[in-house]
């Protein structure tokens, strides 16, 4: 059978047996959904589980072994906070629905005696489990966190008001009535009157709906046949069947209506474990497997829509030669350029020395606009090989590498950054690696040394310890920036300069990340003979 309220009143009937004025020792949350109290009771330890599985939802007690996590989880603590100690003083059944309330009794931080209610709503997908203080009826905290996005009703947040769940207009079978008399007379069919004592009496799964319309259809007394029906849930008696389709089902005593008993338990806990043991445990797999493919799937979509559009950037960025081009020309003529000049025609010598028209800013120097021609072209370069690792980068990468235990720090002297000289004897430090970088200029740089970087791309940090070096200091050092970099083999590479003061790092920045403001920028060529040249003689 379902877990239905039929079922529901059962197992309340045998917890409250078992575990009344019981105390809770130990919480834990093996699972998302699900939590385990230890309650000590008549001299035992009972596992109770509370699941909110959107599948298995349940209240049982388990003997079952559960792995716990490592950390507990955030709710795992406010559990153990509040009900850690505290004592069960009643157990019960809302109507015949499907909602169990556990009233518990502990003391606050002032010592103070006070009652909360833990509850379990079993709902399928909106099963939950709740913790409400009883005399401002406000949620402590809840399993599954329930907004006004998904839910018009009622809030499940922690400081919400609960709200019971919506009401059925149907009546509690257990309550002295006589409706099914005229039930029985109007419905001889079986199956339609299921269908009618489910839509008339709450808690009614289809199963139970069925087996007690068959029981009602019997001859005899029609009273006894109701009261005897409802009474099996009073004293249960758990029962395996096997269908006729060979799958199993329990139930709480024999529904001889969907097949034959295979196995009878000496409780409904002890049932339903041996039921769900491995169904439960094959739903978490699916579960998490469904998790891992709807990741991929919508990485994989992303990704195909970020494929298409770094492939339209590489397809722009093929004009990269003709902004250098037009640099290098400009450089050439620059004595031809007036400011103020919005384009100038000047001979290619590149092809046969053809006219080549070159667009100006108007706002800017002659210099400058040489500049911005290479500037753009240097990023365009960039994009080429930026764009190169994200193309290999958009298929790969869904499933993240497992963790390995940190090495502990090795005894051995930590290289030091390499050391240059300018032409002047002023010294040069070069970082090797991004933690060199950091203790480079965070923490051995003075605040009024000057700081070198390649712009937007990666390589080292390179520091000149002077606090008003020269120019020609300053274009080495920029060139050795642009050589321990990524742009190594680019003709012309853009290196940002400024103070350390200027230099500060992000809380929470990777190593070798740092901001500034108020750079200055050169442009060099990468000389593998220049660095030769400052590199210190041993």
């Amino acid at each position: 059978m379902s877990f239905d309220g039929l079922f529901t009143h059962a197992m309340v009937t045998e917890l409250h047996e078992n575990l009344l004025n019981g105390r809770i020792t130990k919480i834990h949350q093996p699972y998302q959904n699900e939590l385990i109290l230890t309650i000590r009771a008549n001299g035992k330890n009972w596992p109770l589980l509370l699941s909110a599985d959107p599948t298995y939802p349940r209240i049982q007690v388990t003997r079952i072994p559960y792995v716990n996590p490592a950390v507990p989880t955030n709710f795992a603590m406010m559990m153990r906070k509040y009900l850690q100690g505290a004592i069960i003083t009643e157990i019960k059944q809302m109507a015949n629905d499907r909602v169990v309330h556990l009233t518990i009794t502990t003391r606050n931080e002032l010592g103070d005696a006070e009652q909360l209610t833990l509850i379990i709503e079993i709902m399928a997908r909106h099963s939950n489990v709740i913790l409400v203080d009883q005399q401002t009826s406000r949620i402590l905290d809840v399993i599954k966190h329930v907004g006004a996005d998904q839910n018009r009703y009622r809030l499940l947040l922690p400081g919400a008001t609960y709200i019971e769940p919506p009401k059925q207009d149907k009546l509690d079978p257990f309550t002295p009535n006589t409706d099914y008399l005229d039930l029985v007379k109007q419905y001889p069919n079986e199956d339609v009157l299921a269908k009618q004592l489910q839509q008339h009496y709450q808690g009614l799964g289809r199963d139970s709906a069925l087996q007690f319309a068959k029981e009602l259809h019997q001859t005899g007394d029609l009273k006894a046949h109701y009261q005897h029906f409802l009474a099996t849930f009073d004293d249960p008696q758990p029962t395996l069947l096997t269908l006729k389709t060979n799958k199993t089902m329990f139930a709480a005593s024999n529904y001889s209506a969907f097949g034959t008993k295979t196995r009878q338990f000496d409780s409904l806990s002890t049932l339903l474990d041996f039921y769900y043991q491995d169904a439960a445990q094959r739903e978490r797999v699916q579960q998490q497997a469904g998790n891992l493919i709807r990741v991929v799937r919508n990485d994989l979509k992303k990704n195909r829509k970020k494929y298409k559009k770094l492939q339209q950037t590489l397809a722009n960025t093929k004009q990269a030669d003709e902004l250098r081009l037009k640099g290098e020309i400009l450089t050439t003529y620059l004595y031809e350029v007036k400011r103020g000049m919005t384009e100038i025609t000047l001979p290619d010598y590149y092809h046969d020395n053809q006219p080549l028209k070159i667009q100006l800013s108007n706002q800017i120097s002659p210099s400058r606009n040489a500049q911005k021609y290479f500037s753009r072209y240097q990023k365009q370069k960039n994009a080429v090989i930026y764009v190169g690792e994200q193309l290999k980068l958009t298929q790969q990468g869904y499933l993240k590498p497992k963790k390995t235990k940190k090495k502990q720090r090795s005894s051995r002297k930590v290289s030091q950054p390499q050391q240059f000289f300018a032409t002047d004897g002023t010294e040069i430090s070069v970082g090797k690696n991004n933690r060199q970088n950091d203790q480079l200029t965070l923490k051995t740089a003075r605040k009024t040394d000057y700081w070198l970087h390649t712009q937007k791309i990666p390589g080292s940090h390179v520091i000149i310890h002077a606090e008003n070096p020269s120019e020609q200091t300053l274009t080495e050092a920029a060139n050795l920036a642009a050589y321990f970099s990524k742009a190594r083999e680019s003709a012309t590479v853009p290196v940002d300069y400024v103070q350390v003061k200027r230099i500060r790092k992000p809380n929470g920045a990777k190593p070798g990340f740092v901001i500034y403001e108020g750079q200055k920028t050169l442009y060099v060529s990468p000389s593998a003979d220049l660095v030769d040249q400052l590199t210190p003689k041993k």
